[in-house]
């Protein structure tokens, strides 16, 4: 697959022609942008509140994709279907009396949630984990290509595991990427690890810091209805039976009761050579479960392309955001999710439009895929890469609309994750028939790089990189209006006329030229 992708960038810029023009941001943009606004105030829209996965909502959503797809002339992606159904898991967990109560030296009780905030993915009524024993994992990374095993020499099975979030380069910039988080930092792989060492249950340190978010947005992202893909067959009875973030003071609980000191320990685990730590200390958990299992759906149209056996492009971009929730200040309660992600929607259904007004189809097919459950946990990506329309090896690449407008015009576009990849000469000369750059940007301190559906295709090996909107104004007198920190994950991010889209046009017209140039 890699040899089919490597086109150098002097091909790509002569496919690129049929894009490149005078000015940044491509030709008809005047349609373009009636297009990109009408798509964008439809689904971004009070009706299709907030397009919540599994709620009334879902239905409209899909349908009304189902159906611009239908118009735009493609067909559906799976077999004959426009929607690709999965089960999921909505679990809600409490712990008994609120509390976990450890004993070793001393005796100490962790509340729910000031201390920890846990919950399950089984299919169960209750966990119960009795006398469950809690080892300090440090990181709970094991990386062979970085030397690093926390794991080494410690047995964890049936135990609890305690891990702090990022990775070690975080604190010495010598070490893994230096201050770009890897995948090894991300609090979902200590889970996936901890499962693969055969752990009952794992614990996240968090630190405001290092996670780049506070507490409360653990306590509010997992109080309840907490998701996973559901297996029929196992009823998830492989997962681990406590996941769960631990609060630095309630941490600092369990080590005193163990007799130990933490700092210490946490300074330890930031060094080479780190081994893990019994910490001595025994707690009976058990939890009240409530769950439900219920069917969400990916949407998928494919543009079937001359020669279907040298492969696929997708496209990708999530249709859901999170629905009705908290009001704001002004009794808002709508989480319309206009720009995440509306605008990546409106930006992949243009993408399918100009496809389709191409005078010559291309040698590739290109897959539309509009993901489910990304707010929630990146899980219609995940399943689609386990069922594809089209097989993984022969996927040369996905291109992920991801929160893309409004925008500016800039004369460059920031790639993350894409400086070493084979998709890079692509980005550049796409950027170049526009008179614009790309901006490598190296700062994945954040973990942005891994909290989207592109990353689901790049842990199954196909190339993917991360498009932010530039950093140099086209125009210093039209700054960015909404910066993200504005609107993100808030009711007010909502559909305006005044919303400036010449950058989110000038970027959709980008991916498509890399789009193209893979496809031919």
């Amino acid at each position: 697959m890699m040899k089919k992708v490597l086109i150098l960038a002097a091909g790509a810029l002569l496919f690129l022609s049929v894009t490149a023009q005078a000015e940044p941001g491509g030709a008809e943009t005047g349609d373009d942008e009636l297009l990109m606004r009408s798509w964008i105030q439809i689904v971004a829209s009070d009706a299709f509140g907030g397009r919540k996965p599994m709620t009334p909502h879902e239905d409209l959503t899909i349908n009304y994709l189902a159906g611009e797809l239908e118009k735009l002339g493609l067909e559906p992606a799976f077999d004959g279907s426009w929607f690709q159904p999965f089960q999921m898991l909505s679990v809600t967990a409490r712990l008994e009396g609120d509390k976990i109560t450890v004993k070793g030296k001393k005796k100490a009780q962790l509340k729910y949630p000031e201390d920890l905030i846990v919950w399950t993915a089984r299919a169960a009524d209750k966990v119960e984990i009795p006398k469950a024993e809690f080892v300090f994992c440090g990181f709970g990374i094991h990386a062979p290509e970085f030397g690093w095993d926390d794991y080494a020499d410690v047995d964890v099975k049936g135990k609890i595991v305690i891990a702090m979030v990022n990775d070690p380069g975080y604190y010495d910039p010598s070490l893994f990427q230096g201050r770009n988080m890897t995948y090894y930092g991300r609090w979902l792989y200590k889970f996936e690890e901890a499962i693969r060492q055969g752990a009952a249950g794992c614990l996240v340190l968090h630190n405001t810091a290092a996670a780049s978010y506070g507490w409360h947005v653990c306590v509010n992202g997992h109080l309840e209805d907490n998701l996973a893909l559901y297996n029929p067959q196992t009823r998830n009875a492989d997962e681990l039976g406590v996941k769960g973030w631990l609060h630095e003071d309630g941490a600092r609980k369990i080590f005193s009761a163990a007799g130990m000191d933490m700092d210490k320990a946490l300074a330890d685990a930031k060094k080479p050579g780190f081994r893990s730590i019994p910490l001595k200390v025994k707690g009976d958990v058990k939890m009240a479960v409530s769950y439900d299992i219920q069917e969400t759906r990916n949407v998928g149209g494919i543009l079937r392309g001359a020669d279907e056996e040298s492969g696929a492009v997708v496209v990708c971009a999530h249709w859901d955001h999170l629905g009705i929730g908290t009001p704001d200040e002004n009794g808002d309660s709508i989480y319309n999710g206009a720009a995440d992600n509306a605008t990546g929607v409106a930006g992949a259904l243009l993408t399918a439009q100009k496809f389709k007004d191409l005078a010559v189809k291309p040698r590739r097919s290109i897959v539309f895929l509009f993901p489910s459950s990304e707010e929630s946990g990146l899980f219609g990506s995940a399943y689609y890469c386990e069922h594809p329309a089209v097989p993984l090896g022969k996927t040369v690449a996905c291109l992920n609309y991801e929160s893309i407008g409004p925008a500016p015009l800039t004369r460059d576009v920031v790639i993350l994750g894409g400086e070493h990849s084979v998709l890079a000469p692509y980005y550049v000369a796409s950027a170049a028939a526009q008179g614009r750059y790309i901006f490598f940007d190296d700062d994945n301190s954040d973990g942005w790089f891994y909290r989207s559906d592109h990353y689901n295709f790049v842990k199954k090996g196909v190339p993917a990189v991360v498009m932010e909107n530039g950093l140099v104004p086209a125009d210093p007198a039209k700054p960015d209006k909404y910066p993200m920190a504005s609107w993100y994950h808030k009711p007010c991010d909502e559909y305006r006329e005044d919303w400036d889209l010449e950058g989110t046009l000038a970027n959709v017209n980008l991916v498509f030229g890399v789009a193209l140039s893979l496809a031919l």
